[in-house]
C-alpha cells in the first residue's frame, strides 16, 4: 500500500506541477497576446499620425493657408475702398456743380404732349 500511496503523491505532485505550467504558459500567452495589442495600437496610431501630416500637408499645398487669403482679400478691400474715397474726392466738386446747375437752371418748356 504505501508503493500505491507514494505513486499517488507523485502523481499528485506531477498533476500540480503540470497545472503550475499550464498556468504560467497561459499567462505568458496573456502578456503576448497584450503587448501584441499594444504593439499594433501604436503601429496605427503612428500610422494615423502620418496619414493626417500627409493630409494636413497636401491641403496646404493644394487650398493655401486660410490667413494667407483672408490678408489677401483684405488688402485687395481696402485698395478698392481707397480708390473709391479718392474717385469721390476728385469728382466731388463737379457732382455738386451738375446738380446745382439742374436744381438752379430751371427753362420753363411746354411739355411734347400738349395741345393748345
Amino acid at each position: 500500500m504505501a508503493s500505491q500511496s507514494t505513486g499517488i503523491q507523485q502523481l499528485l505532485v506531477a498533476e500540480k506541477k503540470s497545472a503550475e505550467k499550464v498556468a504560467e504558459a497561459r499567462k505568458r500567452k496573456a502578456r503576448r497576446l497584450k503587448q501584441a495589442k499594444e504593439e499594433a495600437q501604436q503601429e496605427v496610431d503612428a500610422y494615423k499620425a502620418e496619414c493626417e501630416k500627409n493630409y494636413k500637408d497636401h491641403e496646404q499645398r493644394i487650398l493655401g493657408s486660410r490667413g494667407d487669403m483672408e490678408n489677401k482679400i483684405e488688402v485687395k478691400t481696402k485698395q478698392q475702398i481707397e480708390e473709391i474715397n479718392q474717385s469721390v474726392k476728385a469728382n466731388r466738386e463737379k457732382a455738386m456743380q451738375k446738380l446745382l446747375k439742374f436744381v438752379c437752371d430751371i427753362k420753363p418748356e411746354l411739355h411734347q404732349n400738349y395741345k393748345p
